[in-house]
């Protein structure tokens, strides 16, 4: 097996609208994304849960050039990853596929961990 990083993605768009969303649409998103991650588990194939992330940040460039972060350009930013246990990418793409992001426009980068 080998450990595969979904990197999930969200735009701007979509994330003020889930900030409009009630607060039980909002718990009911949660337990779609547990009950996800925990059907992952199930099948001992998940590696690190993960972690959301805060869409600000810093970037660190050559010479010690610090700007805010991510990337102004883009609309999308990461909102979280995860890392699972798959024999393929066609089996880690599998898995991805039921993600619940992928239901209100987010997206799923699926990425081998190249282990050092």
């Amino acid at each position: 097996m080998k450990d595969y990083l979904f990197i999930y993605r969200i735009d701007e768009d979509t994330t003020q609208a889930m900030a409009n969303r009630s607060p039980e649409d909002l718990q009911a998103v949660t337990q779609q994304w547990m009950d996800w991650i925990g059907g992952i588990a199930a099948q001992n194939k998940l590696a690190e849960r993960g972690n959301r992330l805060f869409p600000a940040g810093r970037v660190l460039r050559p010479g010690g050039v610090v700007s805010d972060g991510p990337y102004t350009e883009i609309k999308e930013f990461i909102s979280g990853y995860s890392i699972v246990k798959a024999a393929s990418m066609d089996e880690a793409t599998k898995l991805a596929e039921s993600c619940p992001g992928l239901t209100f426009g987010g997206n799923v980068e699926i990425r081998e961990v190249n282990q050092l």
